[in-house]
Parts: structure tokens; C-alpha cells; sequence
């Protein structure tokens, strides 16, 4: 069935010396219109909690005292309302704080004050509780060089402005034709034939590139169900590691038998040198010197080489699993609890912090997150589906042929070896099994995205019932760990687990 998408067109652009200068411009500009708008709204903020200390000193209850206290929040409207009467105009003399805005086109000023509004409600909502995910702080002033420089333009869709001029040029309002490497074609082609209406596009920096992300309604045909392809290739589990980045339950290629366990490359660890190299030359420079520029640049564009390979691989890998099977099952990781610092406190001192450490950098190397995020929108596109398995389920610890849980192994035990029906497979596709035999059982539920309810965490994840584990064990993904002989091997059939709130959901 065709159905209206929001689609990202990512493009690298190449732009000339002028443009470059032009492009950091803007960037300047919505940097200080996001400082002006949220200054206003500190400012409110300030002036409303002043009202309240000085009601609670006079002996209010705090609670009364916050319903009583009324201080308009200034919005986008407000804001621009308010910027336009003072802005002035260095054409005709005018001072104000902001003479120049005319050289600047006006969508980036108004898209940072819209950026502004949506900072405040992120953390207002996530101060509520009302907002999954970890928790959001108040919101920040940029700085130059601390935040990434981007800018976000919009158009007239009746008068477009953002535009591909052939294939190999986008025309940003304002800002003239930029060329762009590699070709435009695919989304010239949408356009061409009314498929494809431009909304806006976002301009960012990385490293030393500077990248185009046009944001596209595009009528596309969503698969209803499953190919037949996928119907016969079924379910597959994917249990995702250090060791090896992914161990499925199926072979990815079904010619290569060996293609279930799908190498880790490391992008990190491969790049160590260079960047350690790079650091220490950055270390060494003087504050605010030209040697110091350069020297962080290298670094900078190190990092963006790093990050551009580890998301072009983990494209690579969803698409096909999107597009090669009709159920793609995972399990729901707390990626953010996994890579915890191991420092601890004064009181009780971490151990093995620098173990802990390295094990941090290959799990977030590795982006278990980023994979299911890309996961969650390319089944939606491609007609397959994603389940997602909860995180205590035991995937590791249970026999994939027998159903038996075995307490006594280890994460230094690399193979599985079931004790009672004799079982010898490697460890992560052994879970990968278990994770995929799981997911056959569990019924088609809709997420929780909204709201965190009493049974989920800050996250939007079950929390698991607090009878099931200690008082100082913190929600991570962890199977039981107690020393060999204090609990026998228990009969455990993951396909036969009574019906709970701890079902893995299908998007």
C-alpha cells in the first residue's frame, strides 16, 4: 500500500572557500538565536522562582506557592515578536541586538528559536517524568566549538527554494548552488515524478565535512506483510556482542553457512594509534595558538572517520537482516547501564575500573542502540517486523535444544555445554537460538513510546519486580552469577513461559 513517509537524503557537500565562510556563518547565527530565545526563557524562569522563594520565606507552603506564582513563559512567537522590534539594521544605522540579520536568511533564525522551545519542553517533560529516555538536564547555552555547528533552513513547498540543481548541486536559500559529492539522482527522480515534496534541510558539520540532510515527504509502497522471501527465511535472533558484533540464529547469506556469526571490525581499536598520535600532539600546543587549531581539527576528523565507517557497516547489516527476514528479533539492552563507570564512590570503591573501561569503549564501539534504532524504522519500510525480547530473559544461560538453564556459567565460558542433553554450540548463537525461539511465542503488542508507565522505567523498559533481584543491583542486563553449587541446573523451556508483562513487543 503507498503511504506518505518522512524520509532524510544525507549529502556530502564540497563547497568553495566563500561558501565555506558562509556556511560557518550560519552556523554562528543559529547558534546565538537558540542563546537568544533560551536566555529569555532563563530569565522568566528566574524571575518566577524568585516570586516563589519570596513567598515561601514569608511562610507558603512551597506546593501553594508554585500553583500561585504566574510567570508567562516567552515561546517562539513571543520571542520573535520581541527580536524583531530590537534586531535593528546596520543597512540603514539602526542599532539593535542583532544589525546583521539580513545577511542571514530568516528560516535559520527561526528554526533556533523553535530548537529553543523544544530543549525547554524536553526538560520540563523529563523533570515530569512524562518523557522516555534518560533524563534530560537543563537546557544549555551553545558555546562555539563545544556544540556542533548546524543550521536548519525551510522553504515555500508551493515556491521551493531547496532544490537539487541537476544531480550533482543543491540550492540552499540564500546561499546559492553548493556542489555535493556523489549524485542526487535517486531523490531527483522522486521529485520528477511528484513522489518527493522537499520540507527543509539540515546543514552540519563533522569533522571536516559538511553534510546537506534534506527532509523529504516521499509517497512510497510499504509492504503490507512479509515477501515470500522472508515468509521462508522466518525468524531470526540476533544476540549482539563484543566478541562478534552479531550471532544469528539463520545465516545471513544462506550460501555461506558461516555467515551466523558477523565479524566485529573494530573501528576503534583500529584507529588507537592514530588518535593517541594526534592526542598527544594536541596536548602538547598552546592554548588559543594557530597549532592548536590544526591539531584539533586532526583529531576531530579522526573521530568523524571512525563514527562515518561504524554507521556505514551497521547500514550494511540492518538492511539486510530488514530485508532478508520476516521477524528480526533482538533483546531490549540497557546500553547505558552496561557502560556505567565502575569508579564507584569513596564509600564503596569500584575494582578492575580499568578493565571496566575497555570493556565500556568495545560495547559503545560496537552501538548496539544504533542498531536497533535503525532496526525499528527499516522493518517498518520493508514489511518485516522487530521483536524485541526483554532483557532478563536468561538467553545466554538457557539450552537451546533442552530448555535447561545452566547458573554456573560464566562470561569466560565462550561454548555452551548443556550438562543434560549434551549440547555443544558457541555461546552467543546458542542466545541468538534462544532469542529467536522466544520471539515465535510472544503475541504482536504495540511499545510503549509515551508515557512511562508504573511497569517501565525512565527508558520506557520493564523494570524487572524488585523481588527478582537485590536492593543494590541496577537495571542491566544480568543473569544470575552465583558461585557454582549454591543453585542446581533448573528446567526452564523458554517456549513455555506463562504470559507477562515482560513479553517482547513487536513494532
Amino acid at each position: 500500500m503507498e503511504q506518505t513517509v518522512i524520509r532524510a537524503f544525507k549529502f556530502t557537500l564540497d563547497p568553495t572557500e566563500r561558501q565555506l565562510g558562509e556556511l560557518a556563518r550560519y552556523a554562528g547565527a543559529s547558534r546565538w538565536a537558540f542563546n537568544h530565545a533560551l536566555a529569555a526563557k532563563v530569565a522568566s524562569h528566574q524571575q518566577w522562582r524568585e516570586q516563589v522563594d519570596a513567598l515561601v520565606a514569608s511562610g507558603m507552603d512551597e506546593a501553594v506557592a508554585r500553583r500561585q506564582v504566574k510567570v508567562p513563559l516567552p515561546g517562539k512567537a513571543a520571542v520573535q515578536k520581541a527580536w524583531n522590534q530590537t534586531k535593528g539594521d546596520s543597512r540603514t544605522g539602526v542599532e539593535g541586538v542583532c544589525e546583521w540579520w539580513h545577511e542571514v536568511n530568516t528560516y535559520c533564525f527561526q528554526s533556533a528559536f523553535a530548537d529553543a522551545d523544544a530543549a525547554w519542553k524536553n526538560w520540563l517533560d523529563s523533570l515530569r517524568g512524562v518523557r522516555a529516555g534518560r533524563r534530560v538536564g537543563y537546557p544549555r547555552f551553545k558555546k562555539k566549538g563545544r556544540c556542533r555547528d548546524s543550521f536548519r533552513l525551510h522553504h515555500d513547498v508551493k515556491r521551493p527554494g531547496i532544490r537539487l540543481v541537476g544531480c550533482r548541486r543543491l540550492r540552499l536559500p540564500k546561499l546559492g548552488e553548493v556542489r555535493i559529492h556523489g549524485s542526487g539522482k535517486r531523490l531527483a527522480r522522486l521529485i520528477g515524478r511528484g513522489q518527493a515534496v522537499v520540507q527543509s534541510v539540515t546543514v552540519s558539520r563533522g569533522g571536516h565535512r559538511w553534510y546537506a540532510s534534506v527532509l523529504v515527504k516521499v509517497q512510497q509502497e510499504v509492504p503490507g506483510r512479509p515477501s515470500r522471501r522472508q515468509i521462508e527465511r522466518g525468524t531470526v535472533g540476533v544476540d549482539l556482542g563484543v566478541k562478534v558484533l552479531a550471532a544469528l540464529s539463520h545465516p545471513l547469506d544462506p550460501d555461506r553457512p558461516g555467515s551466523d556469526l558477523v565479524a566485529n571490525p573494530r573501528h576503534l581499536r583500529n584507529a588507537a594509534k592514530r588518535l593517541a598520535k594526534a592526542q598527544r600532539a594536541l596536548s602538547r600546543t598552546v592554548k588559543g595558538s594557530g597549532r592548536r587549531e590544526k591539531a584539533k581539527c586532526r583529531v576531530a576528523r579522526l573521530h568523524h572517520d571512525v563514527a562515518v565507517r561504524r554507521v556505514g557497516g551497521l547500514h550494511e547489516l540492518t538492511k539486510r537482516l530488514a530485508t532478508g527476514f520476516a521477524v528480526v528479533a533482538v533483546e531490549d539492552l540497557n546500553v547505558a547501564g552496561m557502560t556505567a563507570s565502575a569508579r564507584g564512590t569513596v564509600e564503596r570503591p569500584g575494582r578492575k575500573v580499568r578493565q571496566k573501561a575497555g570493556l565500556n569503549r568495545s560495547v559503545l564501539d560496537a552501538a548496539p542502540a544504533e542498531v536497533r534504532r535503525q532496526l525499528t524504522y527499516k522493518t517498518s519500510w520493508y514489511g518485516s517486523k522487530l521483536a524485541v525480547v526483554d532483557r532478563w530473559f536468561p538467553s545466554s544461560k538457557t539450552c537451546s535444544a533442552c530448555g535447561r538453564q545452566d547458573p554456573r556459567l560464566t562470561l569466560a565460558d565462550r561454548e555452551y555445554h548443556c550438562r543434560h542433553c549434551g549440547l555443544r554450540l558457541d555461546r552467543d548463537l546458542n542466545a541468538a537460538r534462544n532469542i529467536a525461539a522466544y520471539a515465535g511465542t510472544a503475541p504482536p503488542t504495540a511499545p510503549g513510546r509515551g508515557v512511562a508507565s508504573h511497569k517501565e522505567d525512565a527508558r520506557g523498559a520493564h523494570v524487572r519486580p524488585a523481588a527478582l533481584r537485590d536492593r543494590w543491583q541496577s537495571a542491566v542486563k544480568r543473569e544470575d552469577s552465583r558461585p557454582p553449587g549454591q543453585l542446581p541446573p533448573q528446567r526452564s523451556d523458554p517456549l513455555a513461559f506463562p504470559p507477562t508483562h515482560n513479553q517482547p513487543a513487536l513494532f
